[in-house]
């Protein structure tokens, strides 16, 4: 059997563009999803027997029996989250027997309670930045990580895990107290935290570099699963005001230990309009009674912590600038329903920076001082419900998709038309360059 390829799905904007729902579209195509990146601190929504069901921590193919699942050394991992996540999905759906079909990886950092004790303090604290974190201690567990202070899963089972695991925590947990934080009693967080650990041991623990790889050398084909967004990357993205990970495709060959090489197709997600949870710069941002409107009919809150999303035109400078980072291969337009029956249709087609027009985003300085230059488009009215190919979407959202396609130079290869999940239809992949 031939080598398989690792195919990549990432979002393109600052998150919620839907990236849960496509890839349920395209779960039956592959034999193992795996998560690279991030921790609890996004969802992905997927509708399953007609429930709604949003995902933090586990892959989205976990609903699927022929599906292995991987939560990559990338990953952060948050025992308790993970714990509650697994037992409200056994609760609800207690046919799927996923915990077989569920790996993860022995190098995976593991979130401490404190984490998001301290996550909190830096968001509430006067004295440090405030970026509108969800408050989840992943930054915290990534930092930790990086001053090699942290836990790995592999660690656990240390005959010393317990005693040095509460060292840390007690440390953590009597600064926290001495700075005014509020916080729980301190037996109870490290009981519960190594109850929780408990359960984690008894999930599939292994080297999922090992499983990958030998996987995609027996010809399975692999999608990864990113979190967040490009424009949250940690390096890429419009700083501070970003996630603790890498979003970018890239971020996947190291997050799972896959080499470059063996990386095939690349899709990245985005919506017909833009939104941002949290601070930090927007440039095509609405901040009038069209921002209420698309809020509420796109149901723009967040998966995870519910909060409203601030609301924008579609960003064709920052888009260009996320395609160029990842290598995007295939387009994935999702909630052109959501702007059906507007009179109009805007987006920013380019910056104004002082006089001088730019046409790709820069997330340096001159992001937070960018000027939107409108395009309009005549609006699109349709009944999306009976809509099930391209050939009947209504002639102004096709001349959009057109515009789309050529100038972005990527083929826009799906389309979604309605919240259900087959309310995704494929479109004529079109020589673009």
């Amino acid at each position: 059997m031939s080598t398989a390829k690792m195919d990549i799905l990432v979002g393109l904007q600052w998150g919620d563009e839907g990236k849960g729902k496509f890839i349920d579209h395209i779960c039956p195509d592959y034999a193992i999803i795996a998560r690279f990146n991030g921790g609890a601190n996004a969802g992905h929504t997927i509708f399953w027997n007609d429930k709604k069901v949003t995902l933090k921590l586990l892959p989205s193919g976990i609903f699927y029996p022929h599906i292995q699942n991987v939560i990559g050394t990338g990953t952060v991992i948050d025992p308790t989250q993970l714990r509650n996540e697994i037992e409200q999905l056994a609760l609800t759906f207690p046919e799927l027997m996923f915990k077989e079909r569920l790996f993860i990886s022995k190098k995976a950092h593991l979130v401490l309670p404190t984490d998001k004790y301290l996550d909190s303090y830096f968001e509430n604290s006067p004295d440090y930045r405030t970026i509108g974190t969800t408050k989840n201690g992943i930054g915290c567990a990534y930092a930790h990580k990086l001053l090699r202070q942290g836990f790995r899963v592999t660690d656990s089972y240390s005959d010393n895990f317990g005693d040095e695991v509460t060292k840390t925590m007690r440390r953590e947990y009597d600064a926290l107290k001495a700075n005014g934080q509020e916080m729980i009693d301190f037996d109870a967080m490290v009981n519960n935290f190594l109850s929780d650990i408990a359960y984690l041991q008894q999930l599939a623990v292994i080297d999922t570099e090992l499983y990958l790889n030998a996987a995609l050398k027996a010809g399975k084909r692999v999608l990864a699963e990113g979190a967040q967004a490009t424009l949250l990357d940690i390096d890429h993205g419009s700083y501070p005001y970003v996630t603790s990970s890498n979003t970018i495709a890239s971020a996947a060959c190291v997050g799972l230990g896959v080499p470059p090489s063996k990386v095939g197709e690349i899709f990245g997600v985005l919506k017909a309009y833009l939104t941002r949870v949290g601070d930090g710069p927007f440039p095509s941002e609405l901040k009038d009674g069209l921002a209420d409107e698309l809020r509420n009919k796109g149901n723009e809150f967040g998966s995870n912590t519910g909060r409203p999303r601030r609301i924008g035109w579609l960003d064709l400078p920052a888009l260009k600038y996320a395609i160029m980072l990842n290598g995007i291969t295939q387009l994935i337009i999702t909630k052109a329903d959501v702007l059906n029956e507007m009179e109009m249709v805007q987006l920013c087609e380019r910056y104004d920076l002082d006089g001088e027009l730019q046409e790709i985003a820069s997330t340096g300085t001159e992001f937070f001082a960018a000027r939107p230059q409108w395009k309009t488009f005549k609006g699109w009215t349709a009944d999306f419900s009976t809509i099930t190919r391209e050939t009947e979407l209504p002639q102004e959202l096709r001349t959009y998709i057109a515009f789309l396609t050529h100038q972005l130079e990527t083929p826009v290869s799906h389309l979604s038309i309605g919240p259900k999940r087959e309310d995704i239809i494929a479109l004529q992949q079109a020589d673009v360059k």
